[in-house]
């Protein structure tokens, strides 16, 4: 019989791939990406037309070893890794990574295969209908990782130099970060601005009340600002309370409401972001385990929702009449749509669209499901199940009322503006849900704001009176523009055409552990060498960390994924003019400009004018002599006005007293320290340990998270310390042991072994992987 080697990125997903294949198939696993350009100078060859010099990655010699000894018993390679650019170049850099070629390798039939669910009718139907490896998505995945190489790989030197040591530049990676730092300029910039706001509480009869908003005053409408201050609204309140009130106009409409498409990568980013509150990064990793594969008891280990990484909105035919089945059934044949509900997708990508982020089976429900997930894997699955169906559920049919409302003012006010006005306008509006339709399952979250609320009203007739209760005067200041959070921000990115679904939570990741930016309370912050590395890019940089500039690069690297532009002229085209734009900011740009600045203050000890330097913990004050021996300096947040600024106070609560936890500045950075001190000495970390996503197997409540010894050594430990004290030294693996059903493995790495899973339970010696097994 024929051995077939079926080659797949993951080894989370080979086994259950195996399974559904049979014993004729094979399934080895690449472990994500086996070469690239070494993170050094002189891994593009410039001179020789942009030529990558790709290395094997040392981690990934065991595995090919495991690949090439299986292809000596194999007459058919598979290559089965994931369906984007990424999986494409994957396969390709495996061939060359086993030196493979259809022409030194007759006997060998290599074939690409693509599916994007892990369920066995798509794997067997992704087998029987295989093609070639696609040189155009490989070709926009080198000229990526080459831009991206050629960016960092020069302009974070020229940051060591102008800067200091150990910053980093990235083509997108910079666009973000100028995102976070304009935003924070626009805050440091903003004025307040105050202005009033009046509603009256009017009744049609006992226990009929409700509110009205005031609109007009002596025939205009009012502008925010109309109402500058109390003055005014005093003299409107007392014009209003001797007004006698009608019911002017009455509009009823009936608005439809659609529900949102099914999910991208970026808008379960956006969406787990503002429900669950998983970061992109959590986001991604738990999606990942939904897609390779969940034991669900009988049926085996399945993948529970299709491919993670996608732009597209379309649905099969096949979901598409499963969420019909199951609408019908949940819901009444009333819920469910007569023609299915179709979504545009955005992307100009044919050969790269597949379908949207949906449960591979709709029919197995959240609450089916539940006994076999972890509390995050459920969350998850239930999110991207109700979106899902939901999108495939009748429109909601709204009655919405506006009532409009006549005032007859007896006395008008008098001063200010609307001096001897003798007529208002007031407006109030509600809704009733006549028919529920998708949203009796879901509503998407908003950011940043709360989603307008609107009462019932009161059965009401065009002129009948109504009486006055209350006139409600209430002050408003205009608000700055909010930080941005990692939904926000991925939205943007994505509205500008930058960067894509596979690179939004690293982008994100790096602006956090560069110490560029830091997340306090779920919204980004520059930090000051953040701040200073932004100014130097957008000052001599600006066309590179230009947001239309960003987003037409990507528009065409999608160009060579389609055939429609070669990319090496494309490497061409960007090189030339941004290295020489290189070596001119090189005489230009001084570091002193960059991170001292003056002050108009002379240094208390000496007396020579004091200015703001940039240190690794960021901006504090020194004194200008420090060459000629002064050593004054002072902390630049820890002053206001001469007086020591008290602590911030966090929304964090001590676990030991309850009280409020202070967010404190401390030799090693920020961290949260209790306000009851000195009764209550408890610290935190103002950065919560990192979870791995798996279940305390003591507890069965708990999460195991990463965290450090005192002595700095990693280990990983219950969240529900000191409640449960299980721990381990070793990175736990969500897989039950085949020998004595202990709920988890842990991964070991050593210089004799290499790599391997092993039963932390005492007294097991199960162990899998490894140099020295046979």
């Amino acid at each position: 019989m024929p051995q077939n080697l079926v080659i797949v990125e993951s080894p989370a997903k080979a086994k259950t791939i195996e399974k559904f294949l049979g014993k004729d198939y094979k399934v080895l696993a690449s472990f994500g990406h086996v070469r690239a350009l070494p993170s050094k100078q002189g891994s593009v060859d410039i001179g020789n037309d942009f030529e990558p010099k790709y290395h094997v990655l040392p981690e990934s010699k065991k595995h090919i070893d495991a690949i090439k000894k299986a292809l000596k018993e194999s007459d058919r390679l598979l290559l089965a890794t994931d369906p984007d650019r990424e999986g494409e170049a994957i396969s390709w850099h495996l061939l060359a990574a086993l030196g493979l070629d259809k022409k030194k390798n007759p006997g060998i039939e290599i074939q690409r295969v693509v599916f994007h669910e892990i369920t066995k009718d798509a794997i067997i139907h992704a087998v029987e209908h295989p093609r070639a490896i696609a040189s155009e998505l490989v070709d926009a995945q080198q000229a990526r990782s080459v831009l991206d190489y050629l960016v960092g790989f020069n302009l974070s030197p020229f940051l060591w130099k102008k800067i200091r040591y150990g910053l980093s530049a990235g083509r997108v990676q910079s666009v973000a970060l100028r995102l976070v730092c304009e935003r924070e300029k626009e805050i440091q910039a903003f004025i307040e601005q105050e202005y009033w706001t009046i509603a009256a509480r009017l009744g049609v009869a006992p226990g009929q009340e409700f509110k009205a908003g005031l609109v007009a005053v002596g025939g205009k409408k009012l502008g925010k600002f109309d109402i500058p201050g109390e003055e005014v609204a005093t003299a409107l309140k007392a014009a209003l309370l001797s007004g006698s009130y009608r019911v002017d106009k009455v509009t009823k409409t009936e608005k439809k409401r659609t529900p949102s498409p099914p999910f991208t990568t970026s808008t379960l980013q956006q969406e787990a972001s503002r429900k669950l509150g998983f970061s992109a990064k959590k986001t991604m990793s738990t999606a990942q385990k939904l897609y390779e594969g969940i034991d669900i008891g009988e049926g085996g280990t399945v993948g529970l929702i299709t491919y993670m990484r996608t732009d597209s909105v379309n649905l099969s035919s096949q979901a598409l009449q499963e969420a019909h089945d199951v609408i019908s059934a949940a819901y009444g044949p009333e819920y469910a749509l007569a023609k299915p509900r179709l979504y545009r997708t955005k992307t100009k990508n044919a050969q790269e669209a597949h379908e949207a982020i949906r449960p591979t089976y709709i029919s197995k429900t959240p609450t089916e499901l539940k006994k076999f997930l972890t509390p995050d894997l459920y969350k998850l699955y239930e999110l991207i199940w109700k979106r899902t169906v939901a999108c495939q559920m009748a429109e909601a049919l709204l009655d919405q009322t506006s009532v409009d409302i006549a005032a007859d003012l007896a006395t008008p006010p008098v001063g200010g503006p609307f001096s001897g006005a003798r007529q208002a306008g007031l407006r109030a509006s509600g809704t009733v849900i006549r028919f529920p339709g998708f949203m009796k399952l879901y509503i998407e979250g908003v950011d940043d704001q709360d989603e307008e609320k609107e009462g019932l009203l009161p059965a009401m007739a065009e002129g009948s009176p109504l009486k006055l209760h209350e006139i409600l005067p209430e002050q408003h200041f205009t608000q700055p523009p909010p930080r941005y959070t990692e939904a926000t921000l991925v939205k943007t990115l994505e509205e500008y055409g930058i960067g894509r679904p596979s690179t939004y939570a690293s982008i994100m990741n790096t602006l956090v552990e560069r110490k560029y930016t830091r997340l306090d309370k779920k919204r980004f912050f520059p930090e000051d060498v953040g701040m200073v590395v932004n100014d130097l890019l957008t000052a001599h940089f600006a066309r590179y960390v230009d947001y239309n500039f960003t987003a037409g690069l990507e528009e065409e690297l999608d160009q060579v994924s389609r055939g429609e532009k070669q990319w090496k002229p494309l490497l061409k085209e960007f090189w030339e003019p941004f290295f020489t734009l290189l070596k001119q900011k090189e005489g230009e740009v001084s570091k002193s400009d960059l991170t001292t600045e003056a002050m108009d203050e002379a240094c208390p000890e000496c007396g020579k004018p004091l200015v703001v330097k940039l240190g690794k913990r960021g901006k504090f004050i020194a004194c200008s002599g420090f060459q000629d021996g002064c050593k004054y300096t002072r902390n630049i947040e820890s002053e206001k006005g001469g007086e020591v600024a008290e602590p911030v106070l966090s929304e964090e609560k001590c676990e030991k007293c309850g009280q409020p936890m202070l967010i404190k500045d401390g030799r090693y950075g920020k961290y949260l320290a209790c306000s009851g001190y000195p009764a209550c000495k408890n610290i935190q970390p103002l950065v919560k340990p990192r979870g791995t996503g798996v279940v305390c197997p003591e507890c069965k409540e708990g999460e195991l998270t990463e965290k450090k010894s005192r002595y700095g050594k990693m280990f990983y430990s219950c969240n529900r310390y000191p409640q449960c004290k299980f721990a381990l030294w070793d990175l736990p693996v969500e897989r039950k042991c085949p020998k004595c059903g202990f709920p988890l493995l842990v991964k070991k790495i050593s210089k004799r072994e290499g790599e391997y899973l092993k039963c932390p339970k005492e007294g097991c010696d199960f162990k899998e992987g490894g140099k020295e097994q046979k």
